[in-house]
């Protein structure tokens, strides 16, 4: 297979980011990273363009880190209240995932700022109630932690509702009149 060097001109996932000078399949490179204007060839000319480029790349990745750092002390402020719905017995009907907690963050931060959710560090979805921290990975220099507090919603329903169904009385024919009947004698 035939190779050839490119300097890129923009950040490319698979590749790498722009002045990075890589080796690609001749074809890549011909048919679809230079038409597109995504890559340069490698020649005198270009190599002295290379200089521009990493001022350039430079500048975005500061960029970057400033837009980072700067969400990060956002969500460090940020404390979230979130309710689970629970049964009766307090167990967990569903769960609160990196999905939702990503929905909830666009809601909180403004709608103006996407957090992926892959960026979101946990290790398994929440399923209790009480208090938890999140680890965020923003940039590859820069985590945030996420404060969020998981109340149970089913649980204070369900208690209220089994104490009234013990008060009230049941038909002659049910299990738990026969039961009292007995207990009462």
């Amino acid at each position: 297979m035939a190779t050839t060097e490119v300097i890129l001109t923009e950040k490319i996932e698979t590749l790498g980011a722009e002045a990075d000078v890589v080796k690609v399949r001749a074809g890549f490179a011909r048919n679809f990273l230079i038409p597109t204007g995504k890559a340069l060839e490698v020649t005198p000319t270009t190599l002295r363009r290379l200089n521009l480029l990493k001022t350039k790349r430079a500048e975005r990745e500061a960029r970057e880190l400033n837009e980072a750092q700067e969400l990060s002390r956002r969500i460090g402020k940020l404390k979230l209240n979130l309710e689970l719905e629970t049964g009766e017995t307090g167990k967990a009907f569903g769960s609160i995932t990196a999905t939702d907690l990503a929905e909830r963050l666009k809601a909180e931060l403004g709608g103006k700022v996407e957090i992926d959710r892959h960026r979101i560090q946990l290790e398994r979805p929440i399923k209790e109630s009480g208090a938890h921290e999140i680890t965020i990975k923003l940039h590859h220099d820069v985590s945030a932690v996420l404060h969020v507090t998981v109340k149970a919603k089913g649980a204070a329903e369900g208690e209220s509702h089994s104490e009234s169904a013990d008060s009230e009385e049941r038909p002659a024919g049910s299990y738990k009149a026969k039961s009292k009947a007995r207990h009462q004698e």
